[in-house]
C-alpha cells in the first residue's frame, strides 16, 4: 500500500503469480475475521492466489483439506462474527522441527511463499523461527526426496507478516491489538450492570478481568468506570496496601458513595511476587470493614461476542497493510508486524517487538516496575498516570484560590460527562474551585453557574448525553453579559467541551479579548461531537459511540436480508457535512458504498454503483448496503437515491431505506469514549494550571496570547494543544469541517473490500520503524 512503489507499479498486478496463506493461531480475539477478510480480498485484488489455513499451525502441519483456496465470496458476512471462522488451535507438532518440516513441505507443494499470521507473541515468534529455518528445512526435504530441486528453488524464500490478535493488549509496539477494544466492551457492559445492583444494596464489588501478564484491560476498565482501586501485574501496590485500600473504601462511603468497585487483573501480584486473588481482597474488605462484598470473575465472556467497530476497522486496515508488506518484502526485509500507533498504520520488526514484550516480563520479575510501565508503551503509561492522578491523591489542604469553570456546548454526545468528571476532579486535586455552567453560553450569560464538587460527579463516566445541559447558541450576541459574569463569579479559566460550536464559540471569545479584558483568561476546547468535525483533532469524544451504534444497526439490517435475498439497504447517517461516520461505518459494516460531501459524486457514479450491485446479485452474496451522509449532496437526497436504486434494480433487487436519526447521539459511552474523555478532561486542567502560572502578573491573571486559548486534540500519535487562532486556516466554516481530514486516506480500502477496481495510490506509504530507540533509556 505504498507510494514507495514506483508510480509504474500497478497494485492490481503486484501479486500476480504469487500465493498468500492466512492463519489464525493461539487464543481467539474479536476482529480476527475482519483481518482475515481484508487479507483475502486485498490479496485477490493484487492478483495473488490466497489460501485459508484452518485450525492454525496444526492445519499447516497436517496440510491436505486444512489448506484451501479462499474466494471473494468465502469471506462474506464474516465481519460481524466474533472469534475466528477459520479456527485456531494450540499446536505442539509445530514446536518440533519435524512438524515444521511437514508444514514447509505442504506450503512448497502449493507454491505458497507468503504467510500472514494473526495471533499473539507466541504465534508470531513461531512464525519467525519457521522463516529463519526455511532454507534448512527445504534442503532436508530435497535430501529426503519429498520435494524436487526445482520446487525448492521456486520457493527459496518465505515472507512472514504478523498481525497481533490478543484481547490482553500485551504486545509491545502496538497501541491496540485486535480484540482488545471488544473485550473492553464486554467488561464495561458487565460493570454497568453490576453498578446498578451494587448501588441498590450499598455493596462493594470486586471484578476480576483477564490479563495474566498484562494489566491493560484492568487499567482501562478502572479508568472507564471510575473504580476505587485497580490491581495490575506491572505495578504491584505498596507494602501497606491493605490499610490504604480499606481507608480509601471507608473514605468513599463517608463521602456518600453507595458503592465501591475494585478491578483485579488475573495476574495481579504483591511486591513479593505472590498473587493477589479476588477472594483474598474480599476477605480483607469483609473482615476489616464489614462491607457487603461480592466478587465476579468474568472469564471467557471477554473473548466472546461481536467485534466492536474499532476492532473491525483495525482488523481491516491491518489486513490491507499486511498484504502490501508481504508483496513489498525482499529476502533482506526482517519479518514484520503491522500495527497501529495513534491512527497511523505502522510496520515494526517482529522480533524487536517480541524482545520488548519479553523485557517487560523480565522487568516485572526483577521488581523494576517503573521500567515495566514504560516498556509497555506511551499509551499504557498515559493511562497509568491518569489513573494515579484521579484515583490516588487526596485533595490538598491548601487551596489555589483559582476558579475554573466548565461548560458543554452544541449537541450532546456520549463521553461528555466523563470529560467533565475528570476535569472537575483534576481541578480539585490541583486545589482549584470548580464551577459548572449549565446550558452552554446561555447559562454563562444568564449566570447559571454553581460550584461542582468531587462527589457531585460520581458515576458520571458511564452516563450518556450531557449532565450539565448544553445548547448550540454562540456567544457573539451576549458578550456583554458573559464578560460581566466572568468578572462577577471571578472565573480565571474556562474548559469548553463540545462540537463545532464549542470551537467557533472559543474563537469568538478570543476575538472579543480586544474589547473585553474579562475574556483574557486561559481557555481550552475539548472536541466532543458524534460528527468528528472539530479542527485540531483526529478524533472527538462521542464519535466512537455513534460509530458502534450505526455499525450494530447495520448488522441487524443486513441480517434481516439473510432470508429474503436480493435486497439493498440505503442507510442515512448523521455527521452534518462531515463524512467520518458514513466512511468508518461503511468500513466496519462492510458497505458497498458510502456517499459523503467531501468526495463529490455525480449521476455517472450512482449509475456505476447500481451496475456494481446488479453484478453482485449474480454471485452468492445477494444483499447490498449503501450509506449516505445526511448532507452529502443537496439534490441527491436519501429519497432520490432510494428511488433511483429501486427503479434501476427492478427485477434484480428491491430496496429499503433507513434514516438512523438521533439514536446516534444517545446511549451509554463506549470504553474508548469514556477513556478518551477522562484523559482529555484531566490533561486540559493540568495544562490550564500551567498556563495560569504563566499568565499571573501583578496579582492578577491576564492571558491574551494566541497560545492561551487552545484546542486539545489527538494528532496522529499524541494529545496536543493547538491555538484556536492558528486552526482558522484549516477550517471550512461554511460546511463546518476541517479542510484536511486523515480518514479520507482510508476510503480506498472500503472500495477495494467492496470489489471496486480503483488504484491505491492515494494511500500513505508505510515504512518499517524501530522500537529499539524507545527502549534505550530504560535499559541502563
Amino acid at each position: 500500500m505504498s507510494k514507495g512503489q514506483q508510480p509504474t507499479t500497478d497494485p492490481t498486478k503486484m501479486g500476480v503469480g504469487r500465493s498468500i496463506a492466512v492463519l489464525t493461531s493461539g487464543g481467539d480475539a474479536q476482529g480476527m475475521n475482519a483481518a482475515v477478510r481484508a487479507t483475502v480480498r486485498v490479496g485477490i485484488y493484487t492478483g495473488a492466489k490466497v489460501f485459508f489455513v484452518h485450525e492454525g499451525y496444526q492445519g499447516l502441519v497436517d496440510g491436505g483439506e486444512y489448506i484451501r483456496p479462499a474466494t471473494w465470496e468465502s469471506v462474506s458476512m464474516m465481519l460481524q462474527l466474533g472469534g475466528t471462522v477459520i479456527g485456531s488451535a494450540r499446536c505442539k507438532d509445530f514446536r518440533s522441527r519435524e512438524g515444521r518440516m511437514k508444514a514447509a513441505c505442504n506450503l512448497v507443494k502449493l507454491g505458497i511463499t507468503n504467510l500472514c499470521v494473526i495471533g499473539g507473541d507466541g504465534s508470531l515468534t513461531g512464525a519467525n523461527q519457521f522463516r529463519t529455518e526455511w532454507s534448512g528445512l527445504l534442503a532436508e526435504l530435497v535430501r529426503a526426496g519429498k520435494i524436487t530441486e526445482a520446487e525448492a528453488k521456486k520457493s527459496s524464500h518465505l515472507n512472514i507478516v504478523g498481525m497481533v490478535g490478543s484481547i490482553d493488549n500485551d504486545f509491545c509496539g502496538t497501541d491496540m491489538t485486535i480484540g482488545t477494544d471488544s473485550a473492553l466492551h464486554r467488561i464495561i457492559e458487565v460493570v454497568d450492570a453490576i453498578t446498578t445492583t451494587a448501588q441498590s444494596h450499598q455493596r462493594t464489588f470486586i471484578l476480576e478481568v483477564m490479563g495474566r501478564h498484562c494489566g491493560y484491560l484492568a487499567l482501562v476498565t478502572a479508568l472507564a468506570c471510575g473504580a476505587d482501586w485497580v490491581f495490575i501485574p506491572e505495578m504491584p501496590p505498596d507494602e501497606d496496601w491493605e490499610n490504604h485500600l480499606c481507608r480509601r473504601l471507608a473514605d468513599q462511603r463517608a463521602r456518600g458513595s453507595r458503592l465501591n468497585v475494585i478491578i483485579v487483573a488475573e495476574g495481579a501480584m504483591a511486591r513479593d511476587g505472590k498473587l493477589i486473588s479476588s477472594e483474598q481482597i474480599k476477605k480483607l474488605v469483609t473482615d476489616r470493614l464489614g462491607f457487603d462484598t461480592r466478587t465476579t470473575i468474568l472469564g471467557h465472556v471477554q473473548r466472546g461476542g461481536t467485534p466492536s467497530a474499532f476492532d473491525r476497522i483495525l482488523g481491516s486496515r491491518m489486513g490491507v497493510e499486511a498484504v502490501m508488506a508481504l508483496l513489498e518484502a525482499t529476502p533482506e526485509t526482517p519479518a514484520c508486524v503491522v500495527s497501529l500507533s495513534g491512527n497511523q498504520a505502522i510496520r515494526l520488526p517482529l522480533m524487536e517487538c517480541v524482545q520488548v514484550t519479553k523485557d517487560v516480563t523480565a522487568a516485572m520479575a526483577e521488581g523494576r516496575f517503573e521500567d515495566a510501565i514504560k516498556l509497555r508503551g506511551k499509551s499504557f503509561e498515559n493511562n497509568w498516570n491518569t489513573y494515579k492522578l484521579l484515583g490516588h491523591i487526596n485533595p490538598p489542604d491548601v487551596k489555589s484560590n483559582i476558579n475554573v469553570a466548565i461548560m458543554n456546548i452544541g449537541a450532546p454526545c456520549a463521553g461528555m460527562n466523563a470529560a467533565v468528571r475528570a476535569a472537575v476532579r483534576m481541578g480539585i486535586i490541583q486545589g482549584h474551585n470548580m464551577l459548572a455552567i449549565s446550558d452552554g453560553f446561555d447559562g454563562l450569560a444568564e449566570g447559571q453557574i454553581e460550584p461542582i464538587t468531587w462527589t457531585s460527579v460520581s458515576g458520571w463516566t458511564g452516563k450518556g448525553g450531557s449532565m450539565l445541559g448544553t445548547k448550540r447558541s454562540l456567544p457573539s450576541k451576549m458578550l456583554e453579559e458573559i464578560s460581566q459574569n466572568i468578572a462577577k463569579f471571578n472565573i480565571h479559566a474556562l474548559v469548553i467541551i463540545g462540537g463545532f460550536e464549542a470551537y467557533v464559540g472559543g474563537l469568538e471569545l478570543v476575538q472579543a479579548r480586544e474589547k473585553y479584558e474579562e475574556m483574557c483568561i486561559p481557555m481550552v476546547v475539548i472536541p466532543a461531537t458524534v460528527s468528528n468535525n472539530v479542527p485540531g483533532s483526529d478524533f472527538s469524544i462521542g464519535a466512537d459511540t455513534a460509530l458502534n451504534t450505526i455499525t450494530s444497526t447495520c448488522d441487524r439490517i443486513k441480517q434481516s436480508a439473510a432470508g429474503t435475498k436480493r435486497r439493498v439497504f440505503i442507510v442515512e447517517t448523521m455527521g452534518g457535512y462531515c463524512g467520518y461516520l458514513a466512511t468508518m461505518a461503511g468500513l466496519a459494516a462492510g458497505a458497498d458504498v458510502a456517499y459523503i460531501f467531501e468526495e463529490k459524486f455525480s449521476i455517472k457514479d450512482l449509475e456505476v454503483n447500481v451496475e456494481h450491485l446488479v453484478e453482485k446479485m449474480k454471485t452468492t452474496v445477494k444483499r447490498g448496503l449503501i450509506l449516505r451522509n445526511e448532507k452529502s449532496n443537496a439534490n441527491y437526497t436519501t429519497d432520490f437515491i432510494f428511488n433511483l436504486y429501486s427503479e434501476e434494480g427492478k427485477g434484480v433487487f428491491d430496496c429499503r431505506k433507513n434514516v438512523l436519526g438521533h439514536m446516534q447521539q444517545g446511549g451509554t459511552p463506549t470504553p474508548f469514549d469514556r477513556n478518551f474523555g477522562t484523559k482529555m478532561g484531566a490533561k486540559s486542567v493540568l495544562w490550564l494550571t500551567d498556563k495560569l502560572k504563566e499568565c499571573y502578573r501583578h496579582g492578577r491573571i491576564f492571558a491574551n496570547t494566541p497560545d492561551s486559548a487552545c484546542v486539545l486534540g489527538m494528532r496522529k500519535r499524541a494529545l496536543t494543544f493547538q491555538p484556536l487562532a492558528e486552526l482558522k486556516e484549516d477550517t471550512d466554516f461554511e460546511h463546518r469541517i476541517p479542510k484536511t481530514q486523515w480518514w479520507m486516506k482510508i476510503r480506498p480500502i472500503m472500495k477495494i473490500l467492496a470489489k471496486y477496481d480503483i488504484m491505491l495510490d492515494t494511500y500513505e506509504h508505510v515504512d518499517m520503524e524501530h522500537l529499539i530507540k524507545k527502549r534505550t533509556p530504560v535499559m541502563k
